[in-house]
């Protein structure tokens, strides 16, 4: 009887002491498609091409200033931006707001975004499979989609996607 306390006692312990792999809902790496690659223009003239963030792992997201989602998990990716920029992260937002920086500059700059954002099209967005607003997607190191969100996202869940993604290496490059 005392072994069998002893058991459950200890089997208690390490359901605790074990670490916990955290779920995601990322994409297998085998699975990943590429990310359409762009070339736009951020609010200060900058030529912001998707394909230059190779090597690092890119929060895109698609957005606009009346989406209320939007305005939600804006600073949230500002957070991100800050806490893992110099562990490889890069976020780069897409603004589709039809009358284009007349009310994107503005919303900018009193927030005070912290990261690169360009304005868009529908166009666009639905080369990444985005019809309606938020859609933020995740890109790895080596410019593939690894996960697309649609609607707000969780931001706990995200976090930790984002870890795991900065945990991943890029491939090599083959010998030229």
């Amino acid at each position: 009887m005392m072994r069998h306390s002893l058991v459950k006692i200890v089997f208690v312990v390490l359901c605790f002491a074990l670490p916990v792999r955290p779920q995601t809902n990322l994409v297998e790496v085998n699975s990943r498609k590429a990310a359409p690659d762009f070339t736009l223009a951020d609010s200060k003239g900058a030529t912001i091409k998707l394909s230059d963030y190779r090597g690092r792992v890119v929060l895109l997201d698609f957005w606009a200033t009346w989406c209320e989602g939007c305005k939600v998990e804006i600073p949230w990716y500002m957070e991100f931006q800050k806490k893992y920029k110099e562990s490889g992260l890069s976020v780069v937002g897409v603004s589709v707001d039809d009358d284009g920086w007349k009310s994107v500059k503005p919303f900018i700059e009193a927030k005070q975004v912290n990261y690169p954002v360009v304005i868009g099209n529908w166009d666009l967005a639905g080369r990444f499979g985005s019809t309606s607003l938020p859609v933020t997607l995740l890109i790895d190191r080596n410019g593939k989609i690894a996960d697309s969100h649609v609607g707000m996202v969780d931001k706990d869940a995200f976090d930790r996607e984002i870890q795991v993604l900065l945990k991943e290496s890029a491939a090599k490059e083959p010998a030229k």
